[in-house]
Parts: structure tokens; sequence; C-alpha cells
């Protein structure tokens, strides 16, 4: 399915840069925070990309589209500040609530960040994309093995009810609307190699699932995009997804595996060629991208390439691939928080400066789950994570428990466009 790409009256008319450069807040060389400008159009450009897990979901249909349709609703003001303050180009937001019409999405963009939040200048983003996904959508199977038939876990993709913690792209740029390829009902069993789980009870492998229930389990929690944007006469793909999270797992480790595989599938469909021949989107299309083509896979992948639950190498299957490029987007905000919080922090192995999610201390620690990854033929320019200082500007809007937008921060990553390298 194509999805919607909605475009009202507002929507089509294209951004205005309104006399200055846009501006995102980056690191400097010491404690402080800086404004620093986006380079403006010229023979090069530019351009930024961001993901972030706004957590803008709800426990039931209908409530977010409720709760932001008064323009005053204190997550969302703060989230879309943040993103303010950030001046993404092209922003990817996962586990936000999708509803038939994409009405929270269009609220979200005309209402919040079109809006100046607390004297930001306001964004505007003629274009839009989202689609149905897996969450809460009901198997009529027992996935979970609990006794009970409908639960959250027992949802095509975890989830209360259907479009719950969704996904949505705004950018600047067109957005090639007929060109998308969605992957939402790609069968688990079909990927060559699936890490599908054991039944522990049993001397067999495999058998968590009965035949029936591979028969309707995709491989997306949430779903699989490919979203090529035209930028500066170049076609880029925005490879968007959210993996399932393994938090909630079992001795079978059947959401640690479906996550793993979940992150594969980009790494194969990069690679393309007979790697990606298994591949089929949800038109019938087969296949993965072209030599050569421009990418950036984005959003929360639910994986730490050193710490937490995710399986050993899960998120490294896309980190080490040869035509992936990993800028280690940092902050001076995420270190500070880890050695303030201490907990499971304290015994981590990775680099508290990657850490993109201020998760539960006394289990998970903070992590690094979220990621933009651009191809290696894009030339990289900057790169960060929104997590300021304790006591700077911006640190209300990313904050401690209970925190004012989301667990999450954003993570953008700047490419050049107009002088890329050849891949």
């Amino acid at each position: 399915m194509r999805g919607s790409a909605l475009c009202s009256a507002t929507l089509l008319i294209a951004s205005l840069l309104l006399g200055t450069a846009p501006v995102a807040v980056a690191d400097s060389g010491d404690d402080a925070r800086r404004i620093q400008p986006i380079k403006s159009l010229g023979s090069t450009q530019d351009v930024r990309f961001a993901t972030y897990n706004a957590d803008l979901n709800r426990s039931a249909p209908g409530e977010l589209v409720r709760d932001i349709s008064t323009r005053d609703g204190p997550q969302a003001s703060a989230a879309a500040e943040l993103v303010q303050l950030s001046r993404p180009d092209v922003l990817l937001l996962n586990e936000f609530d999708h509803d038939p019409g994409g009405r929270a999405a269009e609220l979200f963009n005309t209402g919040y960040l079109g809006v100046g939040q607390n004297g930001k200048r306001a964004l505007e983003y003629p274009y839009l994309y989202t689609a149905p996904v897996n969450s809460g959508v009901g198997s009529g199977f027992d996935l979970d093995r609990d006794g009970r038939v409908g639960g959250p876990e027992d949802a095509l993709g975890t989830g209360a009810f259907e479009g719950q913690s969704g996904m949505v792209i705004y950018s600047r740029y067109p957005i090639g609307t007929e060109a998308v390829r969605t992957f939402r009902t790609f069968l688990w069993q079909d990927m060559p190699g699936a890490l599908l789980p054991d039944n522990p009870a049993t001397e067999a492998t495999g058998d968590w699932y009965t035949e029936q229930e591979l028969a309707v389990l995709p491989l997306s929690g949430t779903s699989h995009w490919d979203v090529p944007i035209r930028v500066a006469g170049k076609t880029l793909h925005v490879l968007a997804s959210n993996p399932t999270s393994a938090a909630s797992d079992g001795p079978e480790r059947r959401n640690g595996r479906r996550n793993s595989d979940e992150i594969r599938f980009w790494s194969d469909y990069v690679t393309g060629g007979s790697t990606a021949a298994y591949v089929y989107d949800d038109d019938g299309g087969t296949g993965g991208l072209g030599r050569g083509e421009r990418f950036v896979v984005m959003g929360d992948q639910n994986s730490d390439p050193e710490d937490g639950g995710s399986l050993d190498g899960a998120i490294d299957q896309l980190l080490g691939h040869r035509s992936v490029q990993d800028p280690l987007p940092s902050s001076k905000g995420a270190a500070e928080a880890a050695a303030l919080q201490g907990g499971a922090n304290a015994n981590h192995r990775g680099d508290p400066r990657l850490h993109t999610a201020d998760f539960e201390d006394r289990s998970a620690g903070n992590l690094r789950v979220d990621y933009v990854l651009p191809s290696r033929n894009l030339r990289v320019a900057d790169s960060g994570v929104f997590w300021p200082l304790l006591g700077t500007p911006g640190a209300e809007l990313t904050g401690i428990f209970p925190f004012p937008a989301s667990d999450h921060r954003l993570v953008f990553v700047d490419v050049t466009l107009g002088g890329s390298r050849s891949r």
C-alpha cells in the first residue's frame, strides 16, 4: 500500500526561508550550547535528517487526535519546540499514533510544528507521509502463550489498538508518493534463514509459532517504509522503521529475534541484488535498492550495539554494512545523565555520549537505540543528539522522569548534496 501523502492547502505551499538560514542546536567545544546555522541553498546543500521517538501514543484510538486538537497539549508542545530548535529538513517520528485519515499527523504539523512554541521559529513541512502499521492489529492467535487471545502481545505488532505507536515523515522536500514501497505484509517466515523462535519445551527448532500463526505473522512489528524524497535534483530513499522491542521477552526470545531480523531486512535491502531477491512489498514489487542509490536508514531500532536486551550483533548488521556509514551522533548531555543516574549505566560497555534514550536505571539504563545512518555515497557534514546539559537552553524539553515529551532524544545527521562521493 502506498499509504497517504497528506497535502492540504497549507501543505501544498512550499516552505519559505523567511530571509534567514535555518538554525539548529549543537554542542560547542565547551559546556555551553550554541546555535549553528545550516548552509543555505546553493551549488551544494546541507540537508538535515532527524529521527525522534516522540512518544505521542495513547491508550485508546482517537485520544491523540483529541489531545492535540486544542493546540495546547503540553507533551506535543514540548516535542514540537524541541524539533523547532533542531530544525530538521526531513523528520521521522516514531511512536506516533496512526489514524485512518492521518488526522493526528496533520494536526501536529499545522497546530504545533507550524506554530512557534515558546517564541521558537515555526517549521513548515509542505509534505508528509503516513501509512497503516501492524501495531495493535489482531492476529486471532495467542502469540505470547499466556492462555488468552487478544492482548497487546497477541497483535501482529505489539499494541492495544490498531495504529498505536505508528510513524509519520515530515519533509521540506517533495515525497515521491507513487514510488513509495511499504513492507507491512511481508511474512517473517519468508525471510531466508529467519531467526524464528524455538519452543523451549521441545527439542525442535523454530517451533514457537504454529504453521497457522506463521502464515499471518509479518516481519515488521510496525512497518518498513522506503520513501523517496527529491532533494537538489537527487532522489534519496528514507528507509523508516521501528523494530520490535526486546524489552518484554521470554526465554524463547521471540521479540529479540524478530527485532534482529527486522534490522537485517534493511541490511539485505540496501545490499540489493540476489541478497534482496526474497523481498516483496505490499504492492507485489520485489527486490531491494539498485546499485549506487542514495539512502538514509532512520528510526528507533530498539537495539544498542554494546548494551541492553537486544540480540548480540543485531544493530551491527547495519552499523557494519559496507554501504552504510555511522556518523556516531553524540551529546554531552547523554554522558552527564549516565554519570548522574548511575544504576545499570555504571556497568555499561558502550560510550555514554552516544546514548539516545533515558531508560529505567535499575534495569536497562540509558541506551543508544535511535539511528540516522546515511549511505556511504553521501557526505556527512554534521551530526548530533539533542540532549542538552542540565541547566542549559533546551534541557527543560528533555528533562528527567516524568519527561516533558519523551524518554528518547532527537538524533540528526546533516548530509551535503551536490558533491557526493561515488559509492
